[in-house]
Order: C-alpha cells, then sequence, then structure tokens
C-alpha cells in the first residue's frame, strides 16, 4: 500500500505515508468516496510498519498476523485481517483439531503460521482452542484539539446485573484518528475476572488546522503587496500564537516552516512541524485609484511570468 521495498528504512516509510496521506485526506477529495477508503488503508499499512514488532509478524506471515479479534452485532467472535477477510473462532478450533492426534507434529504442522498467531501452540498432541483476548471497544469522539494535546475522558460503561459505573481514562497527545488505546483490567472479562478495555479514537476535523501524521498544515491568505514585498505576519498554531516572515516574490503554494510547532510523535516525545501554506489572494474590488496604480504596473516593463513555459 505505501509503495515501499520490505527492508525500506522507517524515514523511507514515514516519507511515503507522508505523502500518500496528503494525497488521499478526506479533506483534499471531499467527493470521493474511493479517497477515503485508500487513506485508512495508508493508516493501517503505517500502523503496521511502524511498530518493530507487527512489522516483523507481517515480514514473516503477511496481513493475517496484524489483524485482531472483534465481536459483531450477532456474537459471534471472530479474528479479521486485511481488505476484510476473517475467520470465527469455532471454525479455527475446528480447523486446528483437524490436525490434532494424527502425528502432524512430526511432520511441521502442528507449529504452523495459524497455530502461531491465533492460539499459541498445542498442548499433548492437540489443539489448543485460539486464545481470544476478553476485551471490549468502546469508541470515543475527540476534538481535534483533544487529540492533539491529550485528554481525560469520563467513560460510562454498563455492566449486567451491576448496574453503570463511570471510569476517567487517559486520552495521551498526538493520537490519530482510527487509533486504539488499551486499558488494561477495566473491562468486564470472562467469570467476574478483569479484561481490557479497547478505546477506538474517532478525531474530529479542525476549521483552518490540518494534520498529516506528526506535521500541521495551515493556508495562510495574503495579499498580492504581501507576496510582492514580503511581510512579517502573525499566524495561528496549535499552542497559541507565533510569527512567519513571508520572503519577496512568495508563490501560492510555498511553504513556510515553524519547527516544533506539530504534533507530539508517539513513543519519543519529540513535535512535528507547523507547514504554513502560502495562498495570494487578489482582490476582488478596487477603487479608482489602485485600478490607476495596478494599470500603471500592467503597463511597466518587468519579469514576464511565463518566460519559462514550454509554449513560451
Amino acid at each position: 500500500m505505501l509503495g515501499v521495498k520490505k527492508e525500506a528504512s522507517l524515514d523511507e516509510i514515514k516519507r511515503a505515508y507522508r505523502s500518500l496521506a496528503k494525497k488521499y485526506h478526506p479533506d483534499r477529495n471531499p467527493n470521493d468516496p474511493s479517497a477515503e477508503a485508500k487513506f485508512k488503508e495508508v493508516q493501517h499499512a503505517y500502523s503496521v510498519l511502524n511498530d518493530p514488532q507487527k512489522r516483523a509478524q507481517y515480514d514473516q506471515y503477511g496481513d493475517v498476523a496484524v489483524g485482531e479479534w472483534q465481536t459483531r452485532p450477532t456474537g459471534e467472535r471472530v479474528y479479521q485481517w486485511g481488505g476484510g477477510s476473517s475467520v470465527q473462532a469455532e471454525d479455527l478450533e475446528d480447523f486446528f483439531s483437524a490436525f490434532g492426534g494424527q502425528g502432524a507434529r512430526g511432520h511441521g504442522v502442528g507449529e504452523s503460521i495459524f497455530e502461531q498467531i491465533f492460539s499459541g501452540g498445542r498442548r499433548g498432541g492437540r489443539a489448543a482452542p485460539p486464545q481470544q483476548p476478553v476485551e471490549e471497544h468502546h469508541q470515543v469522539n475527540l476534538t481535534f484539539d483533544q487529540a492533539i494535546n491529550g485528554t481525560t475522558l469520563s467513560l460510562r460503561l454498563s455492566r449486567a446485573g451491576k448496574g453503570d459505573e463511570t471510569i476517567e481514562v487517559k486520552i495521551p497527545p498526538g493520537v490519530e484518528h482510527g487509533q486504539k488505546i488499551r486499558v488494561r483490567g477495566r473491562g468486564a472479562g470472562r467469570n467476574g475476572g478483569p479484561g481490557d478495555i479497547i478505546l477506538v479514537c474517532q478525531v474530529g476535523s479542525h476549521p483552518y488546522f490540518r494534520r498529516e501524521g506528526a506535521d500541521i498544515y495551515f493556508d495562510l491568505p495574503v495579499s498580492v503587496p504581501e507576496a510582492v514585498l514580503g511581510a512579517k505576519i502573525e499566524v495561528p498554531t496549535i499552542s497559541g500564537r507565533g510569527t512567519v516572515t513571508l520572503p519577496p516574490g512568495a508563490a501560492s503554494g510555498s511553504k513556510l516552516r515553524l519547527r516544533g510547532q506539530g504534533v507530539v510523535k508517539r513513543g519519543t516525545g519529540e513535535r512535528g512541524d507547523q507547514y504554513v501554506v502560502v495562498q495570494i489572494v487578489p482582490p476582488k474590488q478596487l477603487s479608482d485609484e489602485e485600478k490607476k496604480l495596478y494599470e500603471q504596473l500592467r503597463t511597466m516593463k518587468g519579469q514576464n511570468p511565463r518566460s519559462q513555459t514550454p509554449w513560451s
């Protein structure tokens, strides 16, 4: 999905991810549902390859090794991976049992990929039932600012026969849309024992910031004189206000970098950057005096912006 080789470095993976995330971001493709699906695939691919343990599993076994257990609305427990492939827990147990007691271990089947991933190995020559993690999945809706800065949420849980329970959960800074956070030991579990809660983060959009990995992007409207002559302009950042220096002759689409004004990178504590994207806005209405001045500029012999085009 990321278009990188198996031996790609983490930096190469990050560059590929940022490029594709930018290309398929829903904000840039508002009328293209396929772009949103590809954006989610890119996010998933990066979440796997950015984690050394998951990457090693993926390198050895492929998508099947980096799936997850889910409970369907009908109560069926399934292991799902890749583009929607899944298998029910009961089918897995039947599959393992088909090899059990038949001398399969001697032929190398007993330690197959499926046993390593789904059941954790065999005991006594028979396939052990799949070791399903006891998990509760809850979706949490976060604002853009909450995801960037972190927050504490009150999560209300319904317990059969025990009424409702409210717990406090901490959301670390820098979580991404679709990221899962495990809260250990606070789920219902089996036979009265504790289980885990999996929080699936849904992050809302921002009125003017957009995020690509650990970097923040912001479109800055500038006037024609500011673009021509340069200017110092105050801009918002995710941590307050800042100032950028617009160099003379800045073109639309050029980027100004604010180092360390991005999102906290998971596991490192470092921050990404903020990029201010220049958008030159010509005036829609001119006074008579302004119109005369622009006419004078047009008649003056200056640089022809089309002089280096292929058709010139």
